[in-house]
């Protein structure tokens, strides 16, 4: 492993949202030390899917690999992440990273794929009014894929920080109080709480649709009758294509310069989590910024029953 990124999903591995042990981690770029039968990867510089699926079951051969029956995820389900010196991924997951694209570039191609999934799952016209509610790295990254739809965008942001970037942008960044009352033909929540989606339910319009690309720790209530009646569509976006948000970044359609934080080295790694979690970094827009750990040399983070050790 060369480089790693601290997201949201790990901090909540840490806290024990997923019954998971092992090594937490997903997002990375890395150098392949062992081909094992696999001729010219030794040496490539490569990132991976995280979904490791069977290949023989109904859904995968149906083209279905990251809904396998039999799926593991890298770093949060069943299967060892890459806050480590080494990990192993099938060599069908791996992606090869030109020798231009710079290692921190690289970490976001997971994230970037995961922003343009909504692209392939919701049809986005340019007449579309589209209000995005979320915080941190993920909503800045699905922000600019849908703005280049052309549609009539809105951010809700909660902090000066993110929305002067948004702005930076040409994106329209709004406070929830401000949004209030309006409405969108789609809206993209990603707060991951139970407030941000009470708010981005209120504001799809009548046979809107509602893309939700958060988990949820707990229960959320939710009216269906409301769905129902309403004609509301909801979808659930997870993964994306890997070579489609390679291409985003090296193109600059996706910018990511001002969303990296801090560095630390994979001895620091129990540093790293404690500061991406503090409250001032973490809530709400605080958390738009990654952290990296240097994956080179050092201990190995572990999490196991909820806390890092």
């Amino acid at each position: 492993m060369h480089l790693a990124g601290v997201c949201s999903t790990d901090l909540e591995m840490v806290r024990g949202y997923y019954p998971f042990e092992g090594i937490p981690g997903h997002e990375f770029i890395g150098l392949v030390a062992d081909e094992n039968g696999h001729p010219g990867l030794r040496g490539n510089r490569v990132v991976g899917d995280i979904n490791i699926s069977c290949g023989t079951c109904e859904r995968c051969l149906c083209g279905g690999l990251s809904q396998c029956v039999c799926l593991k995820t890298l770093g949060i389900f069943n299967y060892n992440g890459v806050f480590a010196e080494y990990s192993k991924l099938p060599a069908k997951n791996l992606v090869s990273v030109p020798d231009s694209v710079s290692d921190v570039l690289a970490v976001f191609i997971e994230p970037t794929a995961t922003a343009l999934r909504i692209l392939d799952q919701v049809r986005v016209k340019p007449s579309d009014r589209v209000i995005v509610v979320g915080a941190g790295r993920l909503r800045l990254l699905i922000t600019q894929a849908l703005k280049n739809t052309g549609c009539d965008l809105k951010v809700v942001v909660r902090r000066p920080e993110p929305a002067a970037i948004l702005e930076g942008w040409g994106i329209q960044a709004l406070t929830a109080a401000e949004v209030k009352g309006d409405l969108a033909d789609i809206v993209v929540e990603v707060t991951g709480s139970p407030e941000g989606f009470a708010l981005s339910w209120s504001l799809t319009h009548a046979r809107g649709t509602l893309v939700l690309k958060s988990t949820f720790a707990g229960e959320l209530s939710i009216d269906l009758s409301h769905c129902v009646v309403d004609e509301i569509t909801l979808i659930g976006s997870r993964c994306g294509n890997y070579q489609a948000g390679l291409q985003a970044l090296t193109s600059g359609l996706i910018q990511v310069g001002e969303m990296v934080d801090s560095f630390f080295s994979l001895d620091q790694g129990s540093e790293a989590i404690s500061h991406t979690s503090q409250p001032d970094f973490e809530s709400a827009d605080q958390g738009l910024k990654a952290i990296h750990l240097y994956c080179g040399f050092g201990i190995l983070i572990q999490v196991q029953n909820g806390f890092a050790f």
